[in-house]
This record gives C-alpha cells, sequence and structure tokens, in this order.
C-alpha cells in the first residue's frame, strides 16, 4: 500500500473555480511563499483542483496549453523543492462540473469520455518522473443517478494511466458529491495496491455550510448553529420545506457533537474493513459564516477521528472560498484553526 498523506490543505480557487480566468489571477493568487508556508505549519501536501479549461480549449480539443499547464509544473516544483506532496485533482472535466448537474454531459457523451481519458493520459506522460510525491485524483465530486457510468469511465481511465504508468498512485472517489455513504458503490479496482480511495466530509451540512448562498437549504434557514450543539428552529423549518426533510438534515432535537461525527464516519470504519484498502479524505471543513469557536470545536474533533483512523485528509481551502486559513492579503486568519489542520 502506498504511504498516505496526513494532513494538507487545498488550494482552490486558484487554477478551478476561479472568478477570473487570467494570467494575473494565475500568476499572483498562489506562490511559492504560499508552499513555503504550508510547509512551514508541518503540512506535508496540498491538493491542487484543476478545471480542464486552464489546460485544454473546447476549440482544439487534444491540444493542451502549455501556459496552464506551467502552473502545475511551478506547484510541483515549488512542492518538491519544500518536501510537499500534491495531489492533482481534475475539478472540471469536459462536459462534467459538479456546479452544472443539469447541462453535464460526460456521462452521455463518447467524445467527452475520450477527451477525459486523454487528459490523463497526457498527464501521466509528463509526470511520469514523480510517483509517490504526486497522486492523480481522477475527478471531483461526481453525481450521477447511480454509480454505474462512473464506475465504467473510472476503471477506463485507470486502464489507460497504467499502461504507461503501473506505479501511479490513483486516487478514486464515489457518487453525490465523493459522499461517505457513497464509499460502498465504488467498484473496487482489483490486484490493484496503488488506488487510494478517497471521500469528503461536510457533516452535517447545514452547520458546515450555515447561510451559504449556494446551498438553498443552508441560505433559506439562515440559523446560527454553534458546536456542539442543537439546530435551533429546524423542526419549525422542515414543516414549512419538505422537500428539504429526510436524510442528514433530519437533525431537529439532535444534539450535534464529536459522537455525532464519529457516527457519520462509520461508513469509512466499514469500508476500510471490508475492502482492506486506506481512504483519504479529499476535502473537509466549516464556512466562516459559523462563530470561530464552533469551527476550531469541529475541525479539532474530525482531525482527532481522522487521526485516529489513519485516514489522510486536507482541509478546504487555503485561501478565501469562504472556507480560507488565510485571506485574500495572505494573513492567517486564525492561528489555532491553522495549528488544528496541520497536526498529523
Amino acid at each position: 500500500m502506498p504511504s498516505t498523506f496526513m494532513s494538507g490543505v487545498n488550494l482552490g480557487g486558484w487554477i478551478s473555480q476561479y472568478w477570473q480566468a487570467s494570467k494575473e489571477h494565475f500568476d499572483t493568487f498562489i506562490r511559492e511563499e504560499d508552499i513555503t508556508r504550508i510547509a512551514s505549519w508541518g503540512m506535508d501536501h496540498v491538493r491542487l483542483p484543476l478545471d480542464y479549461p486552464v489546460i485544454e480549449s473546447d476549440l482544439h480539443p487534444g491540444i493542451y496549453l502549455e501556459e496552464g499547464l506551467h502552473y502545475i509544473d511551478n506547484c510541483l516544483e515549488w512542492c518538491q523543492k519544500h518536501g510537499l506532496g500534491l495531489v492533482l485533482d481534475l475539478h472540471r472535466a469536459p462536459g462534467y462540473s459538479f456546479g452544472t448537474l443539469d447541462t453535464n454531459t460526460l456521462f452521455d457523451d463518447e467524445s467527452d469520455q475520450q477527451r477525459f481519458i486523454a487528459i490523463w493520459e497526457m498527464l501521466t506522460k509528463r509526470y511520469r518522473g514523480t510517483r509517490d510525491q504526486l497522486w492523480f485524483e481522477l475527478m471531483n465530486e461526481v453525481v450521477d443517478a447511480t454509480s454505474e457510468r462512473w464506475n465504467r469511465l473510472a476503471h477506463r481511465t485507470i486502464r489507460a494511466i497504467r499502461e504507461i504508468d503501473p506505479e501511479r498512485i490513483i486516487v478514486y472517489g464515489g457518487n453525490h458529491y465523493n459522499s461517505i455513504d457513497e464509499l460502498r458503490h465504488i467498484e473496487l479496482v482489483p490486484n490493484d495496491n496503488r488506488i487510494v480511495y478517497t471521500f469528503h466530509f461536510y457533516k452535517p451540512h447545514l452547520f458546515t455550510h450555515q447561510k451559504a448562498s449556494w446551498s438553498e437549504a443552508a441560505k433559506l434557514y439562515n440559523q446560527t448553529i454553534n458546536y456542539p450543539g442543537r439546530f435551533p428552529g429546524l423542526a419549525e423549518f422542515l414543516d414549512s420545506h419538505p422537500e428539504f426533510g429526510g436524510g442528514e438534515n433530519d437533525l431537529a432535537g439532535t444534539f450535534m457533537d464529536k459522537a455525532l461525527l464519529q457516527h457519520y464516519l462509520q461508513p469509512a470504519v466499514e469500508f476500510m474493513e471490508r475492502s482492506g484498502h486506506q481512504l483519504y479524505c479529499g476535502e473537509y471543513g466549516v464556512i466562516d459564516e459559523a462563530p470561530l469557536t464552533s469551527r476550531i470545536g469541529w475541525h479539532r474533533d474530525i482531525v482527532e477521528l481522522l487521526r485516529n483512523l489513519g485516514i489522510g485528509r486536507a482541509c478546504w481551502s487555503y485561501k478565501e472560498m469562504n472556507f480560507g486559513l488565510v485571506n485574500k492579503a495572505g494573513r492567517v486568519v486564525y492561528p489555532e484553526l491553522v495549528r488544528i489542520v496541520s497536526a498529523h
């Protein structure tokens, strides 16, 4: 089994989910000094989300943009210099974005799937000399009605990568935004101990995304929620908005604490026991709308639980993005939060 990256941070907002696709933004949002700082915190890796338009134009499929690949090259070079690993995550793929589910075509369009596989073939050839330090994460937060189509495409892609590089560490996550509850529906790759399976953890969502403008339930609920604590007025809210009831939101009267987080992690425990494979938590975090003491308490508890299970992790996110450890100017917002998420 590959050694696990234990504590890291996402570089969201740089070459993925950027608010402007400009050279100025790409040149300045993350620099070597940021990687130096992350290493100084004691972290051992970064997760680098990538949106495919940075490296390939829809007008010219298969022609890859050196000016975009240059940013990956730089990040890898900086990480090597400062002793960090790197997880390269395809955050947005041809025909797929977790933010535009109604218009996605990847799982229906063979040409999109071929482009997806070709991107990974190109990256495998380009970075063949860096193995254990550079992991490839096939795609971020898949959402489809069932897992079958994603499993088929993931296995096709893994076979293509393996033909070029049998030793590359590949990160493979499940359906429904990489939900921990969907680990059971991932089709394991037989006889391949260089696969790391992954999930994201933002539970309970109403707490970690409280008042988030992009979450309809959280925006309408519009409550300040403390951790540990209860969900104020949730029963009345769900009575008025039954479309948001059930599942993870069925928390009226529930006391949210470390025991609840441990309960939510049980599918990961079961996956590791059943499969014998290790896991990696590629994203976790709490929005900056939450009270600071609650953000710190939730992070402290989930980090301890993941560490006890031997699950490596990368918090969301380094800079801004509503979850940032540093602000736009690069100043650390809450030193205690940095200390907690950096712990091995």
